[in-house]
């Protein structure tokens, strides 16, 4: 896959649109994350978190298939300059 270049997050349709080189673009569904990936209120609300404040960040932990081990760190919106 090409460099991510940029992402925002749509809240009218709750996707993140990303956009990569060569103009490759992408949405990422935020309900299907959250059904998958948030169990409890506090992972839901640590996504939102994400969403409203990192969607770069955001996007390539879902990419990366990463989102559910960042969650499983504990929800802490600092996590993210940890690693």
């Amino acid at each position: 896959m090409n460099k991510l270049l940029s992402c925002r997050y749509n809240m009218a349709s709750n996707r993140v649109e990303a956009r990569f080189e060569g103009g490759t673009p992408l949405a990422i569904d935020c309900i299907a994350i959250e059904d998958e990936y948030g169990n409890i209120p506090a992972q839901r609300a640590e996504l939102d978190w994400l969403l409203y404040n990192k969607p770069l960040e955001y996007t390539q932990l879902v990419l990366g298939g990463e989102i559910g081990h960042y969650l499983s760190l504990g929800c802490d919106h600092g996590r993210l300059e940890d690693q």
